[in-house]
């Protein structure tokens, strides 16, 4: 495979190909344990994940490239293979995320800064020889309209953080994707949505040229155009693609690698549908696929419950799930097809 980084980004956006989120911190992988009644332990997630890897007619259809967490970059499966070795098997690209999570940027309640630029350019390199192709940053800009959150400081200051870090990948021979996500945890409408996602895109990109980074060497992992979760209010999937859409249109450069959206807490099927919408009302101008964590694994992590019997059935889900969103990334995705499954 070539090593340019304008290839390695076409080949993490192939038609009707995402890549599979498994960079849950230990934190995070053990608030989702918890729930099926796992101890999350080094081998647990490992078993967890390999069982996800070894999926091999599902990767090899479905995934272009797997995000990992430093344990898992690093783990052995339990038969000695390195998890990276099985993931490159069935033609996907490791990944694995960089920054050290949103801590609260100092002066500006409500808001964040996403941490981990200090030694990063060392630790890019140590990730190159583990094999990962690809990095990942996530920028986190919360809404709370009354708060006055987010600042335009915390937007400068985390497209900042995203452009240095992207400068840093591209040196050491690796795709950065850029996820500054909006989040939709908020009481906020769907305008608010836009107008907060556009600010923090036009900065993403004016800091992303001024570092001189490559932009058909970079991948981009938005939020979709959401209303929050607390308003009560539920946007259709079509009102979705129309206004996602027209925010990149109005601020993501033609020239960028591709797009692959995160699914920031929408449930499995509503991912699903409205990454479909999106690809239904194309063509565009860039490729536009998923990047999921919880919409890919939700399903599966449930059905696998930490039991070596269960592993079979979790593989099934899993490849349902990325079969579904396999179809929604060619915009062919339909709703029946759920309850056929």
């Amino acid at each position: 495979m070539s090593e340019r980084l304008e290839d390695i980004a076409a080949a993490m956006v192939a038609d009707g190909k995402g890549l599979l989120a498994a960079d849950e911190s230990s934190g995070t992988i053990k608030k989702r344990f918890d729930v099926i009644g796992v101890e999350s332990t080094a081998d647990s997630r490992r078993d967890y994940r390999e069982m996800m890897f070894r999926a091999k007619e599902a990767m090899a259809r479905y995934i272009s490239g797997v995000i990992l967490y430093d344990e898992t970059i690093r783990q052995k499966a339990a038969d000695g293979t390195p998890l990276v070795d099985i993931i490159k098997a069935t033609g996907a690209i490791p990944g694995i995320k960089v920054d050290t999570g949103a801590k609260p940027l100092a002066g500006f309640p409500g808001d964040t800064i996403t941490e981990g630029l200090d030694g990063l350019r060392e630790r890019l390199t140590d990730y190159y020889k583990l094999g990962a192709r690809f990095a990942k940053w996530r920028a986190v800009i919360d809404i709370d309209v009354a708060k006055g959150v987010p600042s335009a400081t915390s937007i400068g200051s985390n497209a900042h953080a995203l452009a240095r870090y992207a400068a840093l990948c591209q040196e050491a021979g690796i795709v950065p994707i850029v996820e500054p996500e909006v989040l939709m945890d908020g009481a906020h409408d769907i305008g608010t949505c836009y107008e907060i996602s556009k600010a923090t895109l036009t900065k993403l990109y004016t800091e992303l040229y001024a570092a001189r980074v490559v932009l058909e060497g970079t991948i981009l992992k938005p939020n979709m155009v959401l209303a929050g979760k607390k308003s009560g209010k539920t946007s259709s999937p079509e009102e979705v693609a129309e206004k996602t859409i027209r925010l990149f249109r109005e601020t993501v450069p033609a020239a960028i690698g591709g797009i692959a959206f995160l699914s920031g807490g929408q449930s499995d099927e509503e991912a699903t549908a409205n990454l479909n919408a999106i690809n239904a009302i194309g063509p565009h101008p860039w490729k536009l696929t998923f990047s999921y964590g919880r919409a890919l694994q939700a399903a599966p992590q449930k059905a696998w419950s930490g039991k070596a019997a269960n592993v079979a059935a979790a593989q099934a889900a899993f490849a349902h799930r990325a079969h579904m969103n396999h179809l929604a990334a060619l915009g062919k995705w339909q709703p029946d097809l759920e309850q056929a499954a």
